[in-house]
């Protein structure tokens, strides 16, 4: 076995025992129970997709960790919202408005937790108005928030073709928070960046540039493209050495790791050079990472060595065609 190898290997090893890849594999259990009740809204994107006339009313949803809440809970609040914000442009959007959901024990116990929402809200220049709050006798705050947006021309993640270009588009400008595998590009910017950033998608998607596309969320780069392929009915090759990562940051951790702003985007070729400029004039680093194929798999290349990601063997049609 040579360098490289044996350098896939121990990857494929290390995101195969990952419960974050493992659960954006297996995502589609989780939402199997809605099928029947969601009409004609396909299940599976970032935002449901809602017809409005001549685009698209987009609404989702997260909650946060109640042990993410405890531990960190300024951050919490901040991430209710950029979570969500992130969410909406995956889906080519605009955002409207935020609406939070909070159990706390008392509204001194949440402030922090309110203090990074309001900042986040500034920052990006996106209002939360309105939700619900729950006073609780004792227990660590729970929060979730939920997000109305806009979206003239979709971006999904049914639509990806096999012969497009895997792109991967990631904000690079940032620093690990704490032990975790957050990569945070959004704290510290200036809200004009922020901003700005908001409308890269949608532009692709109004220009006919991108045919489908996920936030790498929770489950890195590796679940995110799972959940993509299982959408599509498709499969991929993934070349991990040409994925765009700061400088000094070790690839098993960037490989699973949730970046305040990145984007799994299928592109058809011709559109690719315009893609990565618009991109690089933000200033965001875009890079041809894979190709979108017909095979039912997820090949993992890295330099000359090729294997298969074994663990997304539990793939079959997927629910929406059921």
């Amino acid at each position: 076995m040579n360098s490289d190898e044996a350098t896939l290997a121990q990857l494929i090893s290390f995101l195969s025992d990952s419960v974050l890849v493992e659960e954006k594999v297996r995502i589609r259990s989780a939402y199997e129970p809605a099928l029947e009740l969601a009409g004609e809204t396909r299940l599976g994107d970032d935002c449901a997709a809602i017809r409005d006339g001549d685009g698209w009313l987009l609404f989702a949803a997260e909650g946060m960790l109640p042990s993410f809440a405890a531990d960190d809970p300024w951050f919490a609040g901040y991430a209710a919202v950029m979570v969500n914000l992130n969410d909406i442009s995956a889906m080519g959007g605009r955002p409207l408005a935020i609406v939070d959901v909070l159990w706390t024990a008392g509204l001194d116990q949440s402030r922090q937790i309110w203090q990074g929402m309001s900042v986040a809200s500034k920052a990006y220049g996106v209002p939360i108005v309105g939700g619900h709050t729950t006073m609780i006798k004792d227990g660590s705050d729970f929060l979730a928030a939920a997000i109305l947006g806009k979206a003239k021309r979709l971006i999904t993640s049914f639509d990806a073709e096999p012969g497009d270009d895997l792109m991967v588009a990631v904000d690079l400008r940032g620093e690990w928070r704490r032990e975790k595998p957050f990569w945070n590009a959004s704290v510290d910017a200036p809200s004009e960046r922020l901003r700005a950033n908001l409308n890269l998608l949608p532009r692709l998607a109004e220009n006919g540039w991108c045919r489908a596309g996920k936030d790498i969320s929770n489950g890195g780069i590796v679940g995110t493209l799972a959940m993509l392929l299982d959408c599509s009915s498709v499969g991929a090759e993934l070349w991990v050495d040409q994925l765009p990562r700061p400088a000094g940051v070790d690839l098993e951790r960037w490989l699973i790791s949730f970046p305040s702003f990145g984007y799994l985007l299928s592109i058809p070729p011709k559109y690719s050079k315009r893609v990565i400029a618009d991109f690089a004039a933000q200033k965001i680093a875009c890079a041809v990472a894979g190709r979108i194929t017909s095979t039912r798999s997820l090949l993992l290349r890295y330099g000359a060595a090729r294997a298969p990601f074994p663990s997304l063997e539990v793939w079959g049609p997927h629910a929406s065609s059921l």
